[in-house]
């Protein structure tokens, strides 16, 4: 069987290097076709095939006499043998467990019973010190004269003795009685010296301290005198008090460690049962061996042969089983290999795929950008340009997909959000498509490598950390870089809690309170609420439907918002930055409570209020930071007179969501909710900083706006993004960004005072000139009359 199952190995193994010799993408070596050598090699099956074979008698093994049936009885049976061996065995001589009892001999009787005789074999019994050290046997006449005349002497005078014993037993217990009283009367005595000593004690102090007091001859001395001792007392009172206190304490203690005594006994008490029980049945067992020792007699010839040949076949078996357990272990040892020569093949023929998958991107892309600069030049005639806007209708209505995708490709990512965006600018489809192109290059080029690289670093950071992390330089670092998908939902948590961990400790039911409120007192805002929870991530596929649990969720985490806050209520745009919460976290707590965080503590005060002055403070300290940065294409803005804060408004009052894409969006976040609004700013730059080139090479105000609805979409780096965000944007300190959030939120405040005064102005002057002129109506009126 061994020979057949090599046999049928080096046919497996010649298969399989045929087959890679067949396959121009195998590129393994030649030394993993080699099988590791478990098992000595078996050239052929000899004696086991053939005439010769079949005419050689079967020989007598000891295999011969094993059931392959019933294996386990076979073995059952060699054991039990083994065992009665062995304890025939033992029989010739002492055992260290043979104890025998002492012979018993009944008061009553005047001769030793036949019975109870000993055999030759066993040793005599064990005699009590007395009779051993007389020298007397047990089956002795003087022996058993010895015991009769104990006997008769122990049943002579029985009422003497019980008299006797009587007698001494009252008196002990008198005398007993007699030293407890008198020990009593010696404590109370011993009590008594100690009070009067006591009593002795204060008699002196108040002798001494009215000594003192008639000593002191000004009336002044003597209150003085009153008073220290008033203060003494109260300090002997105070430090009574602590004594108290201290008594208590250590009372308590020692009662917690009576009790631990108590359950260090219970726990001694089932120890020692437990050793008892043990005992016990080791003595049982000990009498069970003796009984089978001394019960069994000597191994015969036949029984010794039986128990020879269970020994040889056991053995057998013992090699057999080694031998099988070699063989498996060089089939697991093959088949490993093979599944990982198999594994190393798909994810080269997968990286190969990606790659060519890649490269068809962009030659895609290229195509579709020559068909763009075609489409823009004048110098083409009707009929080309006309096959140039078919060629382009034809592009667009191809699947991005590619044909050469092995794997099914993922629309949405692990939060719901397309994978590749869609664009409404309607002529503006040609380059959004290239766009699309290049984001799938570069995800497909790039993408994996870096998530490795990401995650190995979190897995390494959050090793052994506990639930609660530690702010640190490494952790702000990391947080720059991103989070992963695998961790992120914890991290934010951590950050959620630290920012609202000082409200959440006063009020540890908060949300369920608000909820409550929430469904038995509506809010002014909740019909607001309701309009724009449909209006909210439009393409995102937890709020696409309206169905979608998620939309009952994000309605009730906003209209609990509205209570928690009354001066904000709802602003336009919470819903976005909620439902980001929500979709992270996972938990409509969470959520409310991120919520709570972004608002409260991380965005400046008033940024929500019906004026937003604090968003308009933060468009114009972007304006002096995009002059500062990148004052090539400020300068740009303003020659073409485009104001930026249309455009970025909506990215600091929602932090980009629904303005990049989610790898980028998320990412942001992680950063954000760590540092705060220093954050937005960055990003807002970098994002400028990024698409600089393409936006200067715009001269037309109403084309730059276009670009600048949609560009941030198409951004496809995302590495280089955040590079450009927090090492090129480089310095950026906050003090400089409070300090001018200051002063513009101040001259913004002045602006909004002079322009409620000239509304109040107009209103006036207003009101004054109906006034005239129905005063002028009238009089006409009047005269005619």
């Amino acid at each position: 069987m061994l020979y057949w199952l090599q046999q049928l190995q080096v046919r497996r193994w010649q298969h399989r290097r045929n087959s890679a010799c067949r396959d121009p993408t195998n590129n393994n070596n030649s030394n993993n076709d080699t099988a590791d050598n478990f098992l000595s090699v078996l050239t052929g099956p000899l004696g086991l095939v053939g005439e010769e074979a079949a005419n050689v008698p079967s020989p007598r093994t000891p295999l011969a006499n094993m059931s392959l049936k019933h294996p386990l009885i076979e073995i059952q049976n060699s054991v039990h043998s083994l065992r009665k061996r062995a304890s025939q065995e033992l029989s010739q001589s002492q055992s260290v467990f043979h104890i025998d009892a002492p012979q018993r001999i009944p008061p009553n009787s005047a001769e030793p019973d036949k019975t109870m005789t000993l055999s030759v074999e066993t040793p005599p019994p064990l005699l009590p010190l007395a009779e051993s050290a007389g020298q007397v046997t047990p089956d002795s006449p003087s022996a058993l004269d010895h015991q009769t005349r104990k006997t008769k002497t122990r049943s002579s005078s029985p009422m003497t003795v019980v008299c006797r014993d009587s007698l001494s037993s009252d008196r002990t217990s008198h005398l007993q009685q007699e030293n407890l009283v008198l020990m009593e009367d010696v404590r109370a005595q011993k009590e008594l010296v100690w009070i009067l000593h006591k009593a002795l004690e204060a008699s002196q102090l108040e002798k001494r301290t009215c000594a003192e007091f008639l000593a002191e001859k000004d009336e002044q001395q003597r209150l003085e005198l009153l008073r220290h001792r008033e203060r003494q007392a109260a300090d002997l009172r105070g430090q009574l008090e602590e004594v108290k206190k201290e008594a208590e304490d250590t009372k308590r203690s020692l009662s917690h460690r009576d009790a631990q005594l108590v359950d260090l006994q219970d726990n001694i008490g089932m120890l020692i049962e437990k050793n008892n029980a043990k005992q016990e049945v080791i003595i049982k067992l000990s009498d069970q061996v003796t009984s089978c020792l001394s019960s069994d007699g000597s191994l015969n010839s036949h029984t010794f042969r039986w128990l020879h040949r269970d020994i040889e076949n056991l053995k057998d078996d013992i090699e057999a089983y080694k031998t099988q357990n070699q063989f498996l272990n060089s089939e697991i040892h093959q088949l490993t290999k093979l599944w990982r020569t198999s594994c190393e093949q798909e994810k080269s023929l997968m990286v190969k795929c990606s790659y060519l998958e890649a490269s068809h991107c962009q030659v895609e892309s290229r195509y579709l950008g020559v068909l763009r600069q075609l489409q823009e030049t004048t110098t083409l005639d009707p009929v080309q340009r006309g096959k140039v806007q078919k060629m382009i209708k034809e592009a667009l209505k191809r699947e991005l997909k590619s044909a050469l995708q092995l794997n099914v490709a993922r629309d949405h990512d692990e939060y719901g959000f397309k994978i590749i965006p869609e664009y409404e600018v309607e002529d503006m489809k040609l380059l959004a498509k290239i766009q699309a192109l290049e984001i799938r290059s570069h995800n497909l080029l790039h993408q994996e490598g870096a998530e490795r690289y990401l995650l190995s670093r979190w897995a390494q950071y959050l090793t052994g950390r506990s639930e609660d992390l530690s702010p640190s330089p490494e952790l702000k670092g990391l947080l720059r870089g991103g989070i992963p998908q695998e961790y992120r939902q914890r991290v934010w948590r951590w950050v959620v809690r630290a920012r609202t961990r000082t409200i959440r400790e006063r009020h540890p039911h908060r949300y369920q309170q608000l909820c409550e409120k929430s469904r038995t007192c509506p809010h002014l805002a909740s019909r607001q609420i309701q309009l724009d929870l449909h209006r909210t991530l439009t393409t995102n596929q937890h709020f696409s439907s309206p169905s979608n649990p998620a939309l009952q969720q994000l309605r009730r985490i906003l209209l609990a918002f509205s209570w928690q806050n009354p001066s904000i209520g709802y602003c336009q745009g919470l819903n976005r930055v909620a439902a980001i919460a929500l979709l992270v976290l996972q938990s409509e707590e969470d959520a409310f409570w991120c919520l709570v965080a972004v608002v409260e503590s991380l965005m400046p005060q008033d940024y929500y209020t019906k004026n937003l002055v604090a968003s308009q403070a933060d468009q114009r300290v972007l304006k002096d930071f995009l002059a500062e940065k990148l004052p090539r294409l400020s300068a740009h803005f303003e020659d073409h007179s485009i104001d930026v804060s249309l455009i970025t408004f909506n990215w600091f009052l929602v932090v980009f969501v629904e303005s990049l894409p989610s790898d980028i969006l998320l990412p942001l976040w992680d950063a954000f909710l760590y540092e705060g609004t220093k954050v937005i700013f960055r990003y807002a730059l970098a994002l400028f900083k990024y698409k600089e080139d393409d936006v200067l090479k715009i001269h037309d105000g109403v084309e730059i706006y276009q670009y600048l609805r949609f560009f941030t979409k198409t951004i496809s780096d995302g590495r280089r993004l955040t590079s450009i965000a927090f090492t090129d944007m480089n310095p950026f300190p906050g003090r400089l960004l409070r300090n001018r959030r200051a002063l513009h939120l101040t001259r913004l405040q002045g602006e909004l005072q002079e322009l409620e005064e000239q509304q109040r102005e107009f209103m006036t002057e207003s009101a004054e000139r109906k006034d005239k002129d129905l005063d002028m109506a009238v009089s006409e009126d009047d005269d005619e009359l």
